[in-house]
């Protein structure tokens, strides 16, 4: 599957977003509007005004829709939850060459806010996996003390866990420990 700068871009960017949302014992990844400022910055994403706290209740909440896109069961209900994130979006294609980089596709009305335009570019990068039936790239870290989303861009689609250096090596580590344990009877 070819995947474009921009479409890598909003998979990392959501992805973020996903695992920004408070879990059992994580606090919460954007508790205020200067948190939503420095995740758009961090995340380059153009075109974005001034931020107020009726973005970051938006943004939160289209969080929570994304969520459920990496938790659906199939790409049916994937496509389903895609669709009506992108038509609530108004979503309006266009061409563009900005701030050094080449002609790309940006999938946001000009002017939208920035839930609007994380729904519109975002669910788009998440509609490309659907339509090419990679659905099942879009996973939640088998780690039990994790849930993390990621886009498993493994070339076999084997990737289990968020981070194979955190998630993925604790739980071999534990594996290990416990066979020799057994083994020492």
């Amino acid at each position: 599957m070819l995947i474009t700068h921009d479409t890598r871009c909003a998979l990392d960017t959501v992805v973020d977003l996903v695992n920004s949302a408070p879990e059992d014992d994580t606090p919460e990844g954007l508790p205020d509007v200067a948190a939503l400022k420095e995740f758009v910055r961090q995340h380059e994403v153009s075109e974005v005004g001034v931020l107020t706290e009726f973005d970051l209740t938006a943004v939160r909440r289209i969080r929570g829709r994304f969520a459920s896109v990496f938790a659906a069961p199939d790409a049916r209900a994937a496509a389903m939850l895609i669709n009506e994130l992108i038509a609530a979006a108004g979503t309006t294609p266009r061409l563009t060459d900005h701030d050094g980089y080449d002609w790309h596709v940006h999938y946001f009305a000009p002017g939208a806010s920035v839930a609007d335009h994380l729904a519109a570019d975002c669910g788009m990068a998440l509609a490309f996996f659907v339509v090419a039936g990679e659905q099942e790239r879009l996973r939640r870290c088998e780690a039990p003390d994790c849930r993390h989303a990621f886009v498993d861009l493994s070339r076999n689609r084997s990737r289990r866990y968020c981070d194979s250096r955190t998630c993925g090596n604790r739980l071999h580590v534990a594996a290990y420990r416990a066979r020799r344990k057994e083994a020492a009877g």
